[in-house]
């Protein structure tokens, strides 16, 4: 081991089939020694809530961690949203080192063991089932966006639900992306360099359900320079599943995807996800619970993010003439789990091939953590996180604000609203992601 910890991060498997996994006297034990490691470093203080709450637990411990009771320790395991943040870009003790510490899969293994005990949240659960609420609430968007959108009715929502008055709920589409590209699907370009590749859009649960917009403009932009595109949709990644330690059921959801997308890949096809945190459970965190399924290794090599493999087009065959610059720059906001998928800036990089390309790139944690952002007990802190990011995007002045993750953008104009910026009102109502501006610079989808 070479001092201080020098190596590339190396993430162990899950070890979730192993009954130890979910015993809590355990999971207590190996939680004292990673708060001990974390109180003797505090490199992590200031990424999310969670490390403020055991340090100040600690310190106001009699005998520092000992002194700590396990009870408390849930504050600190219901503050982290798995941005592995912390993981990626500050904690020296991560694999290969010999402490060993994962900070972000120890409180998903603190969770599985709560939720074994059937100590989990059964409405923030149900509120999680994305396939099944996507596809009731899409047969009356109408209705339910106009439900989520009224004052009173979501005060009945805080009240029953748990979820923020104040919070910004992504609107229902009927139309899915499945259904827009059985409709309509441009004609690809057989000019373009890069004529002749093939990927298949994993649509994912929000784009398919929520906007569309993602998908479609990802497709236009692929038939632009050449690529031949299909939208498949099995059923969800399962990163709400997980948030919440359901390792088995992200085990089905894996089992499911791959089974309908591999048959792609054996035709030689790329996968793409069009929402980071999709991609990188594709990538990442599927191979972790299932090291030994051969077909998870084949997907995860075959997946690509939606800016990575625009980048890789450029790259490997050149893009399409046509792209234009944007008027009044961008504010772009790199999601954790973009950075978390350990392939640098991509929507960086997509973007600065547009010609004069003006970015304010901010790469900090949104604080909104999927569905743990808009909860009653969640979104001031929620907001209190996304603060610095809000701050920055207010500082930057550009006209477009955008981030890799649909659900961050729009928590970050809140957070601008907040700030009294221009947030909601200088972007236009809503923070676009990358693909959707680039093809803009196309001049597709006016």
């Amino acid at each position: 081991m070479r001092e201080g910890s020098l190596e590339a991060p190396v993430r162990h498997k899950i070890d979730w089939q192993n009954p130890d996994f979910y015993d809590m006297e355990k999971v207590n034990a190996e939680m004292h020694r990673a708060f001990d490691i974390c109180h003797g470093c505090r490199r992590c203080f200031n990424l999310c809530d969670s490390f403020p709450r055991l340090f100040d637990l600690v310190d106001a411990s009699p005998d520092e961690v000992a002194g700590v009771a396990t009870a408390d320790y849930k504050q600190v395991v219901d503050a982290c949203t798995l941005c592995d943040l912390c993981f990626m870009t500050k904690c020296p003790y991560v694999p290969p080192h010999e402490w060993a510490l994962d900070f972000p899969h120890l409180m998903l293994r603190y969770r599985a063991a709560e939720l074994k005990q059937g100590r989990n949240d059964k409405v923030y659960a149900q509120l999680t089932e994305t396939d099944r609420n996507g596809k009731a609430a899409g047969l009356m968007a109408p209705l339910a966006n106009a439900v989520t959108g009224n004052g009173a009715a979501r005060q009945v929502m805080e009240a029953v639900a748990g979820i923020d008055h104040r919070a910004h709920i992504p609107k229902f589409n009927g139309r899915t992306l499945v259904l827009r590209t059985m409709e309509q699907k441009p004609e690809v370009n057989r000019a373009a360099p890069a004529f002749g590749r093939k990927a298949v859009l994993y649509a994912t649960c929000f784009a398919n359900y929520n906007n569309p917009e993602i998908g479609m403009a990802a497709i236009q932009v692929l038939a632009r320079n050449g690529v031949e595109t299909e939208v498949v949709y099995p059923r969800c990644c399962g990163m709400p599943q997980l948030e919440q330690g359901d390792v088995a059921r992200v085990a089905e959801h894996a089992h499911s995807v791959a089974d309908a997308l591999l048959p792609y890949v054996e035709q030689g096809y790329d996968i793409i996800a069009l929402v980071p945190s999709c991609a990188l459970m594709l990538k990442f965190e599927w191979p972790l619970i299932l090291p030994e399924e051969e077909k998870i290794k084949r997907l995860s090599n075959a997946t690509f993010d939606i800016s990575e493999y625009v980048v890789d087009v450029a790259k490997r065959d050149g893009l399409a003439p046509g792209l234009q610059p944007l008027d009044g720059g961008v504010a772009l906001h790199i999601a954790c789990h973009s950075r978390a998928q350990n392939m640098g800036q991509k929507a960086t990089e997509m973007l600065k091939l547009i010609p004069e390309a003006d970015l304010a790139v901010i790469e900090r944690c949104s604080g909104h953590g999927g569905a743990w952002g808009v909860m009653k007990g969640n979104f001031d802190l929620a907001l209190k996180v996304g603060k610095p990011v809000a701050r920055q995007a207010v500082k930057a002045e550009k006209r477009h604000v955008a981030s890799e993750c649909p659900l961050a953008g729009a928590h970050i104009l809140q957070g601008m609203d907040a700030l009294n910026g221009p947030g909601a009102d200088a972007a236009g109502g809503e923070a676009p992601h990358p693909i959707q501006l680039f093809a803009q610079a196309y001049g597709l989808g006016e």
